[in-house]
C-alpha cells in the first residue's frame, strides 16, 4: 500500500506514524480482491520514501498482513435480517449484505404482509410457527458472490437441512 506524506510530519516517530495512518486508511475498508479488511495484523515493510516532484510530499511503499473476511460460495454464515419485503429478505454478516429470495426460502415458508413487523412464516403441525423477521437471526448458505473495487454483495439460500432461523 503507498501512503502519502508531508515533510512537517517527519521525525523520529515516522514509523509510528505510517503505521498510525495505513490503520486509519485500511481497516474498515473493502477491497475486491481481498475482502473486507477487518485487523492489520503486522507492518511488515516500510520502504524508502520517494519525492513526488512539484507535490511537496513523499511516498512511503507498506507492506502489511491483515486479518480479511472473503466469503465464498457455499460457505454456512450466521446473519441478522436487516430488512423483510415480498421479494425477500436482506440480512447482515458483519460488513457484508446477504439477500435471500423468497425462491431459496423452504417451500412451505410464506410471506405475511399482515403481521406486524412484516414476516416469513413456517407453520409446522406440532409447533409454534417460525417467524423471519427484522432483527432474527438465521444461518444461510451463500450461493453467489458479486465483487465490485470497493463492495461485495453476496445471495444466500435457507432452503437446505440445518439452514434458516436460530431460535
Amino acid at each position: 500500500r503507498e501512503l502519502l506524506l508531508y515533510p512537517r510530519h517527519f521525525g523520529p516517530n515516522i514509523n509510528e506514524l505510517l503505521t498510525q495512518k495505513l490503520i486509519q486508511k485500511v481497516e474498515g475498508s473493502c477491497s475486491g480482491r481481498y475482502g473486507f479488511v477487518i485487523c492489520v495484523t503486522q507492518v511488515t515493510s516500510i520502504g524508502d520514501g520517494r519525492i513526488r516532484e512539484g507535490a511537496g510530499v513523499v511516498t512511503f511503499q507498506l507492506k502489511f498482513t491483515a486479518i480479511v473476511f472473503r466469503p465464498f460460495k457455499g460457505e454456512v454464515l450466521d446473519a441478522v435480517v436487516t430488512t423483510v419485503n415480498k421479494m425477500g429478505f436482506f440480512a447482515e454478516v458483519g460488513p457484508l449484505q446477504v439477500f435471500v429470495s423468497k425462491h431459496q426460502t423452504p417451500t412451505d415458508m410464506v410471506f405475511d404482509a399482515q403481521s406486524n413487523p412484516v414476516s416469513y412464516v413456517q407453520h409446522n403441525i406440532d409447533e409454534q410457527p417460525v417467524r423471519v423477521t427484522k432483527d432474527s437471526e438465521v444461518r444461510l448458505r451463500v450461493i453467489g458472490t458479486h465483487f465490485d473495487a470497493s463492495e461485495i454483495r453476496a445471495i444466500g439460500t435457507i432452503k437446505e437441512n440445518y439452514l434458516g432461523l436460530i431460535m
